[in-house]
């Protein structure tokens, strides 16, 4: 919960609901300002009749779906293994054989079901499952999902939140029903259960129909064995298309091994789904027409490929994964860029008054350097928002704005919202993003893919340097149409890009050396990154790294800011990662070098080769090959994500999974 802000209630109001205490603060006082019409007290204290209600942000849950002829749970355990990254505070499945729905579900790891299913198996050729990621109510067997009603004829699985939880559940409650969990996806199978007409899909309907929040569900009915039922809302929900049997996730990964073939499901639909037919009709049972969208990823892609972890061939992916974000976009000759998807004239970019760049997490930082990219190349002025904070502060968004949003996933709650509030506020939208058909390429007019294909693990590495070159030809593109930009320095950025693949490679082949400074750090509490200019952003997410996997404090500042306080926390010893690849500041950059090392930090610095001012001044050395300034900033941070790594792994730390976090973020 972020402690600045808490609403507190009666005690007496909230008794009946002690065992909900974990639903989502949002969700909570939407709910008791509606009760009491609007008359809720921000109190600052906390007296003996005064609960806490406490709000979790961040979930991402997986989810699984099968029909057909062979064993459900095979299907759904290897769907739920490729899905883990998504939630792994529990995991379960519910399978349907001979009239029941039987369901096995245990906290923690996917190896706990596992065992739990091998010791109690379940027979069946229909069923449901989900991984995890705990928002309303904790980790626990009973919270686990799927979740059903008291005589277990309705099954669910959920990825989301129902905002109106905690009313539909007093309903629920005042009418007889007796809830087992705290979780919010409880509601929904009741709920099943009190308004089931006799009709599974018309049922369903009904029961969306009073749901407020975000979701992907999917439902089964023990009276309608042949078929399973799902929907979406703000969350991702794909159906897998075979033959006499089909399936449901909520990422691709889960079905590469068995069909290629899908339906992207969009808000606001429902599927129907028999082993032998998809029907997908609107809210109102109005059939819509799909299209096939078929995946063109290798199923090895989803796979480790013989490295330890997903995050290090990720790492070591990125030389292709630019190579083939650069190759659709640059002209044969490589003097120019061509954005076919977007198509602009002269006109449309004169036509930008300002670009607001939003997003979180690692594509956050991206923006950070997109700034420096579009401002210095462009010459247009660039805004860049936390996608979380931009809708509360009264944006300054309208039709003369760019609203760029940037998100490996496409899915990430926050980064949709503030694009759906841009838009509101008239402005053009374009989307930056890994997954084609996600929600955010669909809710933007327009959409610039990187193409690095499937990331596994939480921590990003190839979706965010794919980001960077992506941002970087965008900004280079604007700045030739509105003739801000030179036909040489183009050229001349364009042969750099050209060379970072290969030069990708070279610091690849300094592996052991970079592993090597991992003693420096292994057992250090805090480490500290500075940089300026573009170094600056680097820096933030070179510390976002090696905070999200080692679990070590780390922190990033503008070099210039040491002395307004930073450096009161450098002491003998204190690890220091000085990026200093920009050489328009590397002497202010020394000079902060020198700051830190005459309180005895230990220094490592990242520069480009043939630096030989830096070298004189720090403790150890990372370069990285010469090239402009604008390609070294995508470039720079490759050895950053190979020290988190290599200094996590030191650490016994779960790399591909790190605690407490998951790879996209579907509520807010």
């Amino acid at each position: 919960m972020d402690s600045a802000s808490a609403w507190f209630f009666q005690a007496d109001e909230v008794e009946k609901y002690r065992n909900c205490q974990r639903m989502s603060l949002g969700s909570f006082s939407r709910y008791m300002t509606e009760k009491h019409d609007g008359n809720i007290v921000d109190k600052s204290g906390i007296g003996s009749d005064i609960f806490i209600f406490i709000q979790e942000d961040i979930t991402m849950c997986g989810i699984v779906g099968y029909i057909g002829d062979r064993e459900a749970a095979d299907f759904l355990m290897d769907g739920l293994a490729k899905l883990e990254y998504r939630g792994y505070d529990s995991a379960g499945i519910a399978v349907y054989h001979d009239g029941a729905i039987a369901v096995r579900k245990k906290a923690g790891r996917l190896v706990n079901l596992a065992e739990e299913v091998k010791q109690h198996p379940v027979i069946g050729t229909v069923g449901i499952g989900h991984t995890r990621w705990a928002t309303h109510g904790g980790p626990s067997d009973v919270n686990a999902h799927p979740h059903t009603d008291e005589k277990g004829n309705f099954a669910i699985v959920h990825n989301g939140i129902i905002e109106n939880y905690m009313e539909l559940k007093e309903e629920l409650l005042n009418k007889g029903y007796h809830f087992k969990s705290e979780t919010d996806t409880e509601v929904v199978a009741h709920l099943c259960a009190d308004m089931y007409d006799g009709d599974f899909t018309s049922t369903v309907r009904k029961v969306l129909a009073r749901l407020r929040g975000s979701y992907s569900l999917v439902f089964m009915c023990k009276f309608e064995p042949d078929k399973i039922i799902c929907s979406k809302k703000d969350n991702p929900l794909i159906v897998g298309l075979g033959k006499g049997e089909n399936y449901i996730a909520s990422d691709i990964p889960a079905i590469l091994s068995y069909t290629r073939k899908t339906y992207i499901m969009n808000d606001g639909e429902i599927a129907i789904v028999s082993k032998d037919n998809v029907w997908v009709t609107d809210l109102e049972g109005k059939p819509i027409s799909k299209k096939v969208f078929e995946v063109n990823w290798d199923a090895e892609a989803a796979e480790k490929g013989g490295f330890p972890h997903f995050m290090l061939k990720e790492i070591y992916e990125q030389p292709k994964a630019i190579k083939d974000t650069m190759s659709c976009r640059i002209t044969k000759d490589g003097k120019h860029i061509h954005f076919e998807e977007l198509n602009w004239t002269p006109e449309d970019v004169k036509s930008i008054g300002k670009i607001l760049i939003t997003a979180c997490g690692t594509a956050y930082h991206a923006g950070l350097l997109a700034k420096y990219f579009i401002e210095k190349l462009a010459r247009i002025p660039v805004e860049v928002d936390i996608a979380s904070e931009y809708r509360y502060h009264d944006p300054l968004t309208d039709s003369k704005t760019l609203c760029i949003v940037v998100s490996q996933s496409g899915e990430t709650i926050d980064t949709l919202a503030a694009l759906k509030e841009a838009k509101r506020r008239g402005a053009r939208s374009l989307a930056i993003t890994n997954v084609v058909g996600s929600s955010i390429s669909r809710e933007a007019d327009q959409v610039a893919y990187t193409w690095a294909g499937p990331e596994i693990a939480v921590a990003s590495t190839k979706a965010y340097t794919t980001q960077l070159v992506t941002l970087l030809l965008l900004a280079l593109y604007m700045g030739r149409l509105n003739g801000n930009l030179d036909e040489a320095k183009e050229e001349k950025i364009l042969a750099d890009l050209g060379k970072l693949p290969d030069q990708c490679q070279k610091i690849f082949d300094q592996a052991d050396k970079i592993k090597g400074l991992c003693p420096f750090f292994k057992d250090k509490e805090d480490v500290f990154f500075i940089g300026r200019s573009m170094d600056y952003g680097l820096a933030m997410e070179g510390a976002l790294k090696l905070k999200e996997i080692s679990y070590i404090h780390a922190e990033s500042y503008a070099g210039g800011e040491l002395k307004h306080g930073t450096l009161s926390l450098i002491e003998a010893g204190v690890p220091v990662i000085a990026l200093a690849t920009q050489l328009e500041v590397e002497e202010k950059m020394i000079s902060n070098i020198k700051e830190v090392k005459a309180r005895d930090a230990y220094v490592v610095g990242v520069v480009q080769e043939g630096d030989t001012e830096v070298a004189k001044t720090v403790d150890d050395l990372i370069t990285v090959p010469a090239s402009d300034d604008f390609v070294v900033s995508i470039l720079a941070i490759v050895p950053l994500q190979l020290l988190a790594y290599y200094i996590a792994v030191s650490r016994g730390n779960d790399v591909d999974k790190p605690r407490n976090l998951a790879k996209s973020v579907t509520v807010e």
